[in-house]
């Protein structure tokens, strides 16, 4: 395999969860939602899946208007004393099945195969204004680059958001598939975040948590 035809995917929010992941490789409409996902021209399933650890740090920002509450979003440039190391989860994508998911995200047709060498150049690539295109360059696993999309903003200029509770328990979900993690890790690693800190008490984090996503998968 040529590590010039793949890239990891890392996702660190609701594609954590791998039947929230589905909907834009195979299409369809998630529950609860209207949006119909074209999925990917390719839907081979990803080459291979495995738990990252990215550098920089996760927020809660944005209103999402169907989860009800902020959304996740990665950072590389963390603001100060904000916790460090982000749980994700890789999915190794063709190239083509990355612009696949991209152009999802843009809410355009899959149509063309991502090109990484700018992102690769730079660290980082803006492709649109919209919460989840701008590509970052995040790590390299066994010489495949390690990358993820996130908002443009400087996240020290959005104020942190209260994720709301089916949010989280999906992100939970997928965090104890993607690395094998029980409730109490989950949350001492959630309940410091901004967004989560000063919006969710533990007690109130811990109820949230053992709760079940299921195929609750809203956009």
């Amino acid at each position: 395999m040529s590590s010039a035809q793949y890239v990891w995917y890392a996702a660190y929010g609701s594609n954590m969860h791998a039947a929230r992941f589905d909907y834009y490789r195979l299409g369809g409409t998630p529950p609860a939602t209207a949006h119909d996902y074209p999925g990917f021209r390719d839907p081979t399933p990803p080459a291979a899946v495995t738990p990252l650890t990215l550098p920089g740090s996760l927020y809660f920002a944005w209103q999402s208007p169907v989860w009800t509450g902020g959304v996740a979003f990665y950072t590389d440039r963390p603001a100060d004393g904000w916790p460090t190391g982000v749980a994700a989860r890789g999915y190794l994508l063709t190239t083509g099945q990355f612009g696949d998911l991209l152009a999802q995200e843009m809410y355009l047709p899959p149509a063309a195969d991502f090109d990484p060498a700018p992102v690769l150049a730079d660290g980082c690539v803006r492709l649109g204004p919209g919460r989840y295109q701008t590509v970052l360059h995040a790590d390299t696993r066994d010489g495949v680059p390690v990358l993820t999309f996130t908002a443009p903003w400087r996240p020290e200029t959005v104020v942190p958001q209260r994720p709301s509770a089916r949010y989280l328990a999906m992100i939970a979900d997928g965090l104890r598939a993607a690395h094998g993690w029980d409730t109490d890790r989950i949350v001492g690693y959630l309940a410091a975040l901004p967004g989560i800190a000063t919006h969710w008490t533990e007690p109130e984090l811990r109820t949230a948590l053992t709760g079940t996503a299921g195929l609750d998968l809203p956009d």
